[in-house]
């Protein structure tokens, strides 16, 4: 895996708020730039014009990412009630937050219907029952399995949905518990690069609605495309443009204007995760044998301190240095963090390249660490302290 070049990523301008923000602070931490997600956003919506962003808080719940989008006119998608608490906390209205998590307490549900919340999803029967129960005459939309986890970068288990009949078995019953059944809802993997994915999942929703409406007499109205739509890491990926061209086409084939469903978005990664730089320092370089060619390259950052998704070499960040642009030799790293923790190794099958000119003491800049990195932080792993967030505009 060859050096990158930071002009890869940022304009000279950019990088530069990067470098001046992480001056004289003790690493590590993590810069975002809100500003690039105010950029993003704004992409994003007029791409998908007709679409409701519901942003998925796991991705970054900082309530300066949340007032920054609330205040753009985002809505919000909260998998538990201390999201929930936290988005109401900056004073977004109920009628914008959906509770997307599938697995929820009963008290929870009857939490958030105290707290205005009436969009719930769900995939299975003991859920839809405590929602009829605990949230009555609320709207339910039923997320259903569908393929896509050959292509992604972070695939999805079977945790969440159901098979698409049994999808129908739970909208019917909705009905018949005093429930509105709204919608199906789907998720195509995270960090998804396959964008005929989303031409797969809508040809099963489509074929759904259709038999609701013809044999059950339900009229659907909402799809929700989930999230996936991925960020810029070390894989080239197509730009948002494609997917929201090829998913508005595939949209527009199945549905007249006058039958064209709501659409939500659950964008996370992508909204972002292009915000954040993760700033490092080279705690420790060695090797495993006089004759080892593979250098081992010990950082104060590892799995425990916002790299999670490193595990099994998932995700694959943009890795930088200074000394990549003077650097005359490069050779193969082992990437891996401070902690006590055998498990702590970011990238030792990868092949990333450093420079052999890298020293202790040196920076690391993780790029496009804007999502799933503090959020995923632990709390006290060896007594760590939690990641460190440094939010510039």
């Amino acid at each position: 895996m060859t050096m990158i070049k930071i002009d890869q990523y940022f304009e000279p301008a950019s990088w530069q708020k990067f470098t001046k923000a992480a001056e004289g602070r003790e690493t590590p931490f993590l810069v975002v730039d809100l500003s690039r997600i105010e950029t993003k956003y704004h992409e994003m919506v007029s791409l998908f014009p007709n679409a409701k962003l519901h942003y998925a808080m796991k991705a970054s719940p900082a309530v300066e990412v949340i007032d920054l989008l609330a205040n753009l006119g985002s809505n919000f998608d909260c998998a538990s009630i201390y999201e929930l608490d936290r988005v109401l906390g900056c004073g977004v209205e109920p009628s914008r937050i959906s509770y997307g998590n599938t697995i929820k307490k009963a008290e929870h549900v009857k939490y958030a219907f105290e707290k205005g919340i009436d969009l719930y999803a769900t995939d299975s029967e003991a859920d839809l029952k405590n929602i009829a129960k605990h949230a009555p005459g609320s709207k339910v939309f039923v997320r259903i399995l569908v393929q896509g986890s050959e292509t992604a970068e972070w695939p999805l288990s079977r945790k969440f949905g159901c098979h698409p009949n049994m999808a129908i078995d739970l909208l019917v019953q909705a009905r018949e518990l005093g429930l509105v059944p709204y919608g199906i809802s789907f998720h195509v993997g995270s960090q998804q690069k396959d964008v005929a994915a989303w031409d797969d999942a809508l040809a099963k929703v489509k074929y759904m609605f259709d038999w609701m409406k013809n044999e059950e007499g339900i009229k659907l109205q909402m799809i929700n495309l989930g999230g996936g739509f991925p960020t810029n890491y070390i894989s080239e990926v197509n730009p948002i443009k494609v997917y929201a061209e090829e998913i508005t086409s595939y949209l527009t084939d199945d549905y007249n204007d006058d039958e064209m469903p709501e659409i939500i978005l659950e964008p996370g990664r992508s909204l972002v995760g292009g915000s954040g730089v993760l700033v490092s320092d080279v705690v420790l370089i060695s090797r495993k044998s006089d004759t080892d060619l593979t250098r081992w390259v010990y950082t104060d950052v590892g799995l425990f301190q916002g790299l999670i998704e490193t595990l099994g070499e998932a995700i694959k960040y943009p890795v930088y240095t200074p000394k990549m642009e003077t650097s005359t030799s490069e050779g193969t790293v082992v990437l891996a963090g401070p902690t006590c923790d055998s498990t702590d190794i970011m990238y030792e099958e990868a092949g990333y390249q450093l420079p052999e000119e890298l020293e202790i003491g040196d920076k690391i800049y993780w790029l496009t660490t804007g999502a799933y990195t503090n959020s995923y932080s632990s709390v006290e792993f060896n007594v760590f302290p939690p990641l460190e967030v440094v939010y510039i505009d």
